[in-house]
């Protein structure tokens, strides 16, 4: 990931959160501070996979960095999707 100060890390944590929520309408996290928490969780496990799994290395740029967030928070929003009842 690039170097980035704890704000630009809360910006593409909350764009690939919101990203991720345009996919899961339902009720997979809903509001901006889960939408950020959500796209940050996302960051970690997107960048765990990229490295570790499927050796990328680390990603070029912001839109780099979105989307290896986005991969993880779409991940993430399974999950939750998966482990949280319906009603």
């Amino acid at each position: 990931m690039p170097d980035m100060d704890l704000i630009g890390w809360l910006v593409v944590g909350f764009l690939a959160g919101a990203l991720s929520s345009f996919l899961f309408r339902d009720r997979a996290g809903s509001g901006c501070v889960a939408t950020t928490l959500i796209g940050i969780m996302g960051g970690a496990i997107g960048g765990l996979l990229a490295r570790e799994v499927f050796g990328l290395g680390q990603t070029q740029g912001f839109l780099g960095a979105l989307f290896v967030a986005f991969v993880g928070a779409f991940l993430v929003r399974l999950v939750i999707a998966a482990v949280t009842p319906r009603r």
